[in-house]
């Protein structure tokens, strides 16, 4: 059995042992793994490395996707941004345009890190990183932020799904969210419980979100959905961190998105047959998209 088969249980042991729940995710990781605390460490530095080398690019990337159907969006709010004609603070701003600048990337075939999907790609990044440069975090506690949203997304794993074609947009967008709000929570100096009530509570605003991509591609509308994934997660974060409390266990809400998924019609999972991808534009979009190839 895996150790990663409940959020409870990891925080349970985190708290007996007065440590932070990053600590025993590393621990447990590396030892299903088979490897030193020191190697995965280093791993997980790696990967976070090539996630600030994926966002740098997402950010200078001025391409359409070979669709045509998406690409320009984040430059356009990064541009507001600049002339100072956003309506949302700086930080927010920032966070919605790096969750699309990195989507659009994905869909022009740039490299990305899956957090835990490319289709949900954008989600963990921006708050991750914007959250460090807004408050001049060091990067051995981004670390841990990346540590412990991997964790989080392993027991959704585990115990549920990460496929949107099995479990819908709320096993992709939905596990991101939670993923990224655990992030944020710990890297701001929330408890362990903190941790896990920011996960639910991520969660739990995105239960029931079907995977309807028009033309079967990962662009419309899975890109902007990045963005409310982003930002479900720094609102989830920002109640934790207040003290606000998922009614919910995170392990419950994790165990409900499964039974959703498991109940949610196949037209509404990654078939490209609900949704927005059946309306009237969804169908002439899959009707010119099939033609042109």
């Amino acid at each position: 059995m895996s150790n990663f088969d409940s959020i409870k249980d990891l925080v349970e042991i985190a708290d007996q042992e007065n440590v932070k729940l990053s600590d025993i995710i590393l621990r447990l990781q590396a030892k299903e793994l088979g490897i030193s605390e020191e190697q995965l460490l280093e791993r997980m530095r790696i990967t976070y490395h090539e996630m600030v080398l994926s966002l740098e690019n997402a950010v200078k990337n001025d391409k359409k996707s070979l669709s045509g159907l998406t690409g320009g969006d984040a430059n356009k709010l990064f541009e507001a941004i600049k002339t100072k004609r956003s309506v949302l603070p700086e930080f927010i701003s920032k966070i919605i345009a790096r969750a699309l600048a990195t989507g659009e990337l994905n869909a022009c075939m740039g490299k990305i890190v899956a957090m835990p999907t490319a289709g949900a790609c954008g989600i963990v990044p921006a708050v991750l990183l914007t959250v460090k440069e807004e408050n001049s975090i060091d990067e051995d506690v981004a670390l841990q932020g990346l540590i412990t949203a991997g964790g989080i997304g392993l027991v959704i794993a585990n115990k549920a799904s990460i496929s949107g074609a099995k479990g819908g947009c709320q096993a992709e967008c939905g596990s991101a969210a939670s993923m990224a709000a655990a992030a944020m929570t710990k890297m701001l100096g929330g408890t362990n419980e903190m941790v896990a009530n920011a996960a639910a509570l991520a969660m739990k605003n995105q239960l029931g979100l079907v995977c309807d991509p028009v033309a079967g591609l990962v662009e419309v509308p899975c890109i902007k959905r990045n963005v409310g994934g982003a930002m479900i997660a720094i609102a989830a974060a920002e109640m934790s961190l207040a003290g606000i409390k998922s009614v919910i266990p995170v392990d419950e809400v994790i165990w409900a998105m499964k039974n959703v998924g498991d109940q949610m019609s196949v037209n509404l999972k990654e078939s490209a047959k609900g949704g927005l991808a059946a309306t009237k534009t969804g169908k002439e979009i899959t009707e010119n998209f099939i033609k042109s190839y």
